[in-house]
């Protein structure tokens, strides 16, 4: 049978795993994929820069036109990154008749409906599991495994360099910048961590799984995102003191009310879960994301959700899909990126009912819990519990933390509370809060 001939779009971490195992994986990869997958091309900036894997010289070039003009390249794997230069370079491999395989979450939440229409328009298929989880299989158990569900909610741990930092927060002590530090020295951060840590790469990967899960265009720009850089170690062990761990969590929430359509609502936040939830017990890199469903109920996946290996998994995975001919029955039928043709609303995050974490600074003196007390409930906003604690060190006779837990409210209510707390003069610092997950 003809081999699948596929060229390779950058080499760096991930496309030195791809790399890997197509030339020394090549026997077990074609008895799996019924053909030989043959590496053709690898496009690079400097052939004479040192990889991680030996890839013979003759296949090294710094010029995708050749790619483009091979009849004997059939896909193309993208793992250069970024967006501009990904779409441009997708799009034209699309247009020269070539599949693509690609990790670009930022290119398929920014740019998802563009490069879908043209892969449509080009009879191409573009396959994606490696963009969201790593070598988690999510893309495939959503477009294919759970195809019976009406995916009533997501939640999940996205980003695996935001875990390893909270790992290392709330059980080794260290502090943000140290646990930040460590994960740069191990290779889990970039030199520039802002997407990982404000919450940016987990919005992308949530825009890219409400698409596949629910058939609507999710726009980076509704997804409200919260990082976890402003954190303290005080929040941390009072959460902790309450039975609860705090993780960056990626969140979706379908309400159909028994009609046509229904109303999805999405964010990426500080969560504080209990300490007995299975997502609250993911350490250090690893992603996880329970997914409920309306015929199956809750399921769960669990594993490195970046990384050269487990990464390069996933693409060679699909490039496996490709060869037997899945993946491009299975992009026929995949609602990513088209018109939403659901009936399903988005409706904002701060519509959502959660019950919530709040910690003030207030002045230690008599009166203070009844103006806080009654700040909240001219709100409607209901107290389940409160714990005063010490003065914090060097502060003491002068003001307090005062915890306090509340029973469900809506997101806005709550809100506009906070925003009327920190307007009181016992108030002597910006409050902090975080939902909780019930």
């Amino acid at each position: 049978m003809e081999p699948l001939g596929i060229a390779l779009i950058g080499c760096g971490t991930v496309g030195s795993g791809v790399a890997k195992l197509l030339l020394e994986q090549s026997d077990r990869l074609a008895a799996r994929a019924g053909r030989p997958l043959a590496l053709r091309r690898v496009v690079v900036r400097d052939p004479e820069r040192k990889r991680a894997v030996d890839v013979p010289r003759n296949l090294l070039s710094t010029d995708l036109r050749g790619v483009l003009a091979d009849p004997g390249v059939h896909v193309a794997v993208e793992v250069v990154g970024g967006v501009d230069w990904a779409r441009r370079s997708v799009l034209d491999l699309l247009a020269a008749g070539k599949h693509v395989v690609t990790a670009n979450k930022a290119l398929l939440a920014e740019h998802g409906a563009e490069v879908f229409d043209a892969a449509r328009r080009h009879e191409r298929a573009i396959v994606f599991e490696a963009s969201v989880m790593g070598g988690v299989p999510i893309v495939a158990v959503l477009a294919q495994s759970l195809a019976a569900n009406q995916i009533l909610s997501l939640q999940g741990i996205l980003n695996g360099t935001s875990n390893f930092i909270l790992t290392g927060m709330s059980e080794y002590g260290r502090s943000y910048a140290e646990a930040l530090a460590e994960a740069q020295q191990r290779g889990y951060a970039e030199a520039d961590p802002t997407l990982d840590v404000d919450g940016t790469d987990a919005a992308h990967k949530l825009a890219i799984l409400a698409q596949l899960a629910f058939g609507v265009p999710v726009p980076v720009s509704v997804i409200d995102h919260r990082g976890i850089a402003d954190i303290s170690q005080v929040d941390l062990r009072y959460a902790r003191e309450l039975g609860y761990t705090i993780k960056l969590l990626a969140e979706a929430w379908f309400d159909g009310n028994g009609q046509p359509g229904g109303q999805l609502a999405l964010h990426v936040s500080p969560v504080l879960l209990r300490h007995s939830e299975l997502l609250a017990q993911v350490r250090g890199p690893y992603n996880a994301i329970r997914v409920q469903g309306d015929a199956v109920g809750d399921i769960a996946l669990y594993g490195r959700g970046a990384g050269q290996m487990p990464t390069a998994s996933a693409v060679v995975a699909d490039l496996i899909d490709l060869a037997v001919g899945r993946a491009q029955r299975t992009f026929q039928t995949l609602r990513f990126g088209s018109q939403d043709a659901s009936g399903i609303a988005l409706r904002p995050s701060a519509t959502v009912r959660s019950r919530f974490y709040l910690r003030l600074l207030v002045a230690d003196r008599l009166g203070v819990m009844a103006d806080v007390t009654r700040t909240l409930a001219e709100r409607g906003i209901s107290i389940a519990s409160v714990v005063q604690h010490e003065a914090l060190e060097g502060q003491e006779g002068e003001t307090v933390p005062l915890v306090i837990m509340t029973h469900t409210a809506r997101t806005e209510e709550f809100r506009a509370a906070v925003d009327t707390l920190d307007r009181l003069g016992c108030v002597t610092a910006p409050s902090v809060y975080y939902p909780v997950a019930e």
